[in-house]
């Protein structure tokens, strides 16, 4: 059974994040599920990780609906897309974890900006409703440029 690990940021966008993250999921050998709400913010994504850090640091990934999704490390999706049951997935934009694909999944991050206080609202909604489910949960918050974990539950 999997956990949900939420992460409040707050020194940066996510994009700041997204790169640390997916390469600890590589070297687990975990194939990450990246979700956000829409479509088109997920084509913005997938243009940045093109771009993003040196040419040996390179992020291979693939937009969800391609002949080649199976073959992806890391495949970028939008709420309402076939999501395709990743043992990594991370949310971002407010886009929803469900209790059964945490228990399901190895891990779920949900990353959310601390300075828009409807993303914490909701990231807040996600960790009662997640809990109440049975699912292990964990909180990090950043301080001072380093993560601590702030709950667990």
């Amino acid at each position: 059974m999997g956990a949900a690990f939420f992460y409040h940021l707050t020194d940066g966008p996510a994009e700041e994040l997204l790169p640390q993250l997916l390469k600890l999921a590589g070297k687990q050998g975990w194939r990450v599920e990246i979700r956000g709400r829409a479509a088109r913010a997920m084509d913005r994504l997938d243009a940045a990780l093109w771009r993003m850090g040196p040419p040996e640091s390179f992020l291979a990934h693939g937009r969800a609906g391609g002949a080649q999704d199976a073959a992806q490390p890391i495949l970028l999706t939008a709420e309402g897309e076939p999501a395709p049951g990743l043992p990594c997935v991370i949310c971002l934009d407010g886009a929803e974890a469900h209790a059964e694909e945490v228990q399901a999944a190895e891990r779920v991050c949900i990353l959310f900006d601390g300075f828009d206080e409807a993303a914490v609202q909701a990231a807040r909604g996600q960790w009662k409703r997640l809990t109440r489910a049975g699912c292990a949960a964990q909180y990090w918050a950043q301080e001072n440029g380093r993560w601590t974990k702030k709950a667990e539950g």
